[in-house]
C-alpha cells in the first residue's frame, strides 16, 4: 500500500540540502546569492540584516520526521478521490442518532454500549468518545470496505482474538485512551492494508511476539503513554515490513536491547521512557533511520559507537539526560546529520573537534548559548541569548547597559561624598561615624563591580560569544563576583550591627550599653572577616561548589539550576534564605519596637511638637525597612523558586542583579548620612564656620592693603 510512498521518501531523503553556499571564513555565512557574509549570530535572529532578506530564510528546522511526514502527505494527496464531492448518504442502515455522510458513520458521543449494526459498504465508522467496554468476535466481520475505524476514548478493556477479522481494506485504526493491557498475538493478522495504528494512552505493558503479526503494510505505529517495558527481539520488522515510524513515547522501557529494533524503521521516537543501559551494537541495524529520539530519559553514558551505522540520520535528539559527558568522536560518521538537539545537556568536555565533522549540520541546539562558538559552522545555533548575555554583548538589553553605567555612577559617587563629608566634618559620635564610612566602603565594592561589568560589557563589544565560556570560567569573573558577594554581605551585616545598636539605644535608654570606640572597632573588623570569609569559602573546593561565581555572565551565584552542584545549592540557600533573610526580620522587628518605644513615651504627652517628631520617625523608619525590602526580598523569592528547579527567564536575574541588588548600597548615604538631621545641621554649621573664616580673611586682607597703600 505504501511502496510508491517509500521510494519517493528514500529518494527525497537522500537528495542534497539547499543550504547556503559561498567562500566565507569560518563562522560566518553567506547572504544568498551575494558576496557579503554575515556572522553566525545574525542569520535567524528574527531581523533582516542582509539586503535581500537571506539571513531569515530556510530557518526552519523540518528536517528529520516533518520532512518525512510532508512527504508522505504530499504522495498521498496525490491519489485522491476523483469525481464530483457529495455529502448525500449512500448507506442503507445506520443508527438514527449517529450521522451519515456518504459511505461514512459519525456515531461520536452517543453513549453507546456496543458497536451498531450498519450498511455491509460502510468505509469509515466513527465510534470515538463513547462507552464501549469491549469487542467480540467477528463484530466488524461484515465491513469488508472498512477503511478507517475510530474507536479512541471509549471504555475498551479486552479486544478478542478475532474481532477485527475480515478487515482487509482497514487502513486506519485509532484505539487511543482507552484501557487496553495486553494485544493477543495475531489479534491483527487480517489488517493486511493497515498503515495507521495508533495506541497511546492504554495501560499495554508487554508486547507479546506475534502480537502484529500480518500488518504487512503498517507505516505508522503509535503507543506512547503505555508502560510498555520490553520489546521482543527480532520480531519488529519480521511482523510489519512495512513499518517505519515507530512512537514509543512515554513508557516504561529501561533497557535498549540489541537487535530489538532493525533496518525496516525511519523514524525512532523513544522520548519520556526511563533508559539508563543502552547495549552495545542496539542500533547497529538500523541503517534506514532518518529520525532518532531519546529525550528525556536517564542516560547516563552513550556507547562510543552507538550512531556508527546511521549514515543516513537527519535529526538526532538527546536532550535532558543526566549525561557526564559526551566523547570527543561520537558523532563523527553522522555525515547526513541536519538537526542536532542536545538541550538541557552540561558538556564539560565540548571542543569544536566534536561537531567538526557534522558538514551538512544546519540546526543545532545548546543548553547555553556559550556553547554555539564551538559550532561556528553551524549556520542556526540555539539559544541566542540566556536572558542575561547574548552572542553579541555581555549584557543583552540596551537597558541594562546603560543601567549598569548609571547605577554604577549613583552608588560609587554617592558612597564617595559621604566618606569624605564624614571625614571632613567632625562630630560627637565618631563611633557612629566610622559604621557609616565602614557601610559606604562595602556599597563602594557594589559599584566597584558594577563599573567591571560595564568595563567587560565594553570589551566583548558584538563577540561576546567568542569570550563567553572562556570568561565565565576565568578568575576575573570569579574575582567580580566575590566583590559583590562581599559587598552586599558586609553591607547586610553592617546594616544588621547599626539597626541593633539603635534599638539597645532607643527601647532600653537606661541601660549602660554605649559601644566605644575599641569595641566599635573589634565589631567592624568581625563584620568583614565575616564577609570575607563567606566570599572566600567556595573558592577552597571546587568539588564541592564547582564553577560557584561563573554560572552566568553577571557572575553572581544568585540563580540555582539542576546542574548546579549540592554544596554550591546548599550554601547559597544558607546565605540568602538563612542569613540575609534573618537579617531581615531582625531589622524589620527592630524598626517596628524602636517605634512602638517612641510612641509609647510621646503618648505621655500631648505637645504638637511630639506628635509632629513621631511622624518623622515613622517616615523614616518605613523608608529604610521598605528600601530594605524592595532589595531583598525579590532576592529571596527569586533564589527560593530557583531552588524548585523552574525555569526562570535569565532576564529576570540581570535586572534584580544589575538594578534591585545595588539598591540597598545606592540609597544607604541618602538614608544614613544625607538626609539626617544631625548631619544636615552639622553641615550647615561647618558651611556658617567656613563663611565666617571667609569674611574674616577677606577683612584681615583689606586692612592690609588699606595700610600699605598709606604707607
Amino acid at each position: 500500500m505504501f511502496a510508491y510512498t517509500r521510494d519517493a521518501v528514500n529518494k527525497s531523503l537522500m537528495r542534497p540540502t539547499d543550504l547556503d553556499s559561498g567562500n566565507c571564513p569560518l563562522g560566518q555565512f553567506p547572504c544568498g546569492n551575494l558576496s557579503i557574509c554575515l556572522p553566525q549570530l545574525l542569520h535567524c535572529n528574527g531581523h533582516k540584516d542582509c539586503s535581500n532578506g537571506a539571513d531569515e530564510e530556510n530557518c526552519v528546522d523540518n528536517f528529520g520526521w516533518p520532512k518525512l511526514f510532508d512527504i508522505i502527505q504530499s504522495a498521498r494527496g496525490s491519489r485522491g478521490m476523483q469525481g464530483e464531492e457529495t455529502h448525500l448518504c449512500m448507506l442503507d442502515v445506520f443508527p438514527e442518532r449517529c450521522n451519515c455522510s456518504r459511505l461514512t458513520i459519525n456515531c461520536s458521543s452517543r453513549q453507546l454500549h456496543s458497536v451498531p449494526l450498519v450498511s455491509f459498504n460502510v468505509t469509515k465508522l466513527d465510534l470515538k468518545d463513547n462507552k464501549i467496554r469491549s469487542l467480540r468476535n467477528g463484530v466488524f466481520s461484515l465491513y469488508r470496505n472498512l477503511e478507517n475505524l475510530l474507536l479512541q476514548n471509549n471504555k475498551l478493556r479486552s479486544i478478542q482474538h478475532l474481532a477485527f477479522s475480515g478487515l482487509f481494506k482497514l487502513k486506519k485504526l485509532f484505539l487511543s485512551h482507552n484501557r487496553i493491557t495486553s494485544l493477543k498475538a495475531g489479534i491483527f493478522k487480517d489488517l493486511i492494508s493497515l498503515e495507521w495504528l495508533i495506541f497511546d494512552n492504554n495501560k499495554v505493558a508487554t508486547i507479546s511476539p506475534g502480537s502484529f503479526t500480518g500488518l504487512q503494510s503498517l507505516y505508522f505505529l503509535y503507543m506512547m503513554n503505555n508502560s510498555i517495558s520490553k520489546i521482543p527481539q527480532n520480531s519488529i520488522c519480521a511482523e510489519m515490513p512495512g513499518l517505519n515510524w515507530l512512537d514509543l513515547e512515554g513508557n516504561q522501557m529501561q533497557t535498549i536491547q540489541s537487535s530489538v529494533f532493525q533496518e525496516c524503521i525511519t523514524v525512532l521516537i523513544l522520548r519520556r521512557n526511563k533508559i539508563k543501559n543502552i547495549e552495545p551494537g542496539a542500533l547497529s541495524q538500523m541503517n534506514k533511520l532518518v529520525d532518532l529520539d531519546l529525550s528525556e530519559n536517564q542516560i547516563v553514558d552513550l556507547p562510543p559507537s552507538l550512531f556508527d551505522n546511521l549514515q543516513d540520520l537527519q535529526q538526532l535528539n538527546i536532550s535532558f539526560n543526566p549525561l557526564n559527558q559526551i566523547p570527543q568522536n561520537q558523532f563523527d560518521l553522522l555525515t547526513n546529520l541536519h538537526s542536532l538537539i542536545i538541550e538541557g545537556l552540561e558538556i564539560p568536555n565540548i571542543h569544536n573537534q566534536m561537531f567538526s565533522n557534522l558538514v551538512n549540520l544546519s540546526h543545532i541546539y545548546f543548553k547555553r548559548f556559550q556553547y554555539c562558538s564551538y559550532a561556528p559552522h553551524v549556520r542556526s545555533c540555539k539559544p541566542n541569548s540566556d536572558g542575561i548575555s547574548s552572542f553579541e554583548n555581555l549584557l543583552a538589553n540596551i537597558l541594562l547597559r546603560v543601567f549598569v553605567w548609571v547605577m554604577a555612577c549613583v552608588t560609587c559617587f554617592g558612597n564617595l561624598f559621604v566618606i569624605c563629608m564624614r571625614s571632613f566634618i567632625v562630630t560627637e559620635n565618631c563611633q557612629h561615624t566610622m559604621s557609616i564610612k565602614s557601610l559606604c566602603c562595602a556599597d563602594c565594592l557594589m559599584g566597584f563591580y558594577l563599573f567591571c561589568l560595564g568595563a567587560f560589557d565594553i570589551k566583548f563589544l558584538g563577540e561576546y560569544n567568542r569570550h563567553a565560556q572562556l570568561w565565565m570560567e576565568s578568575w576575573g569573573c570569579k574575582l567580580v563576583g566575590s566583590l559583590a558577594m562581599l559587598s552586599s554581605e558586609v553591607s547586610v551585616l553592617m546594616l544588621t550591627y547599626m539597626t541593633l545598636e539603635k534599638y539597645l539605644c532607643i527601647v532600653f535608654p537606661f541601660s549602660h550599653f554605649r559601644a566605644g570606640r575599641g569595641q566599635t572597632l573589634c565589631t567592624l573588623t568581625a563584620i568583614w572577616g565575616m564577609g570575607f570569609l563567606i566570599t572566600v569559602i567556595p573558592f577552597l573546593s571546587y568539588e564541592t561548589f564547582g564553577n560557584f561565581y561563573g554560572r552566568n555572565g553577571v557572575c553572581f551565584p544568585l540563580q540555582s539550576d539542576s546542574t548546579e552542584k549540592s554544596g554550591a545549592r546548599g550554601y547559597s540557600v544558607s546565605i540568602f534564605l538563612g542569613l540575609n533573610l534573618l537579617a531581615f526580620v531582625t531589622i524589620v522587628f527592630s524598626y517596628s519596637s524602636m517605634f512602638y518605644s517612641i510612641h509609647k513615651t510621646g503618648a505621655k504627652t500631648a505637645e504638637r511638637s511630639v506628635v509632629s517628631r513621631e511622624v518623622t520617625i515613622a517616615k523614616r523608619f518605613f523608608f529604610i525597612v521598605f528600601t530594605d525590602a524592595l532589595c531583598w526580598i525579590p532576592i529571596f523569592l527569586l533564589k527560593a523558586v530557583s531552588l524548585t528547579e523552574a525555569d526562570i527567564p535569565g532576564t529576570i536575574t540581570s535586572w534584580v542583579v544589575i538594578f534591585i541588588l545595588p539598591i540597598n548600597s545606592a540609597l544607604n548615604p541618602i538614608l544614613y548620612t544625607l538626609t539626617t538631621s544631625s548631619f544636615k545641621e552639622r553641615l550647615k554649621q561647618c558651611l556658617q564656620n567656613k563663611g565666617h573664616r571667609l569674611q574674616e580673611n577677606g577683612k584681615s586682607f583689606t586692612l592690609v592693603s588699606i595700610e600699605t597703600n598709606t604707607a
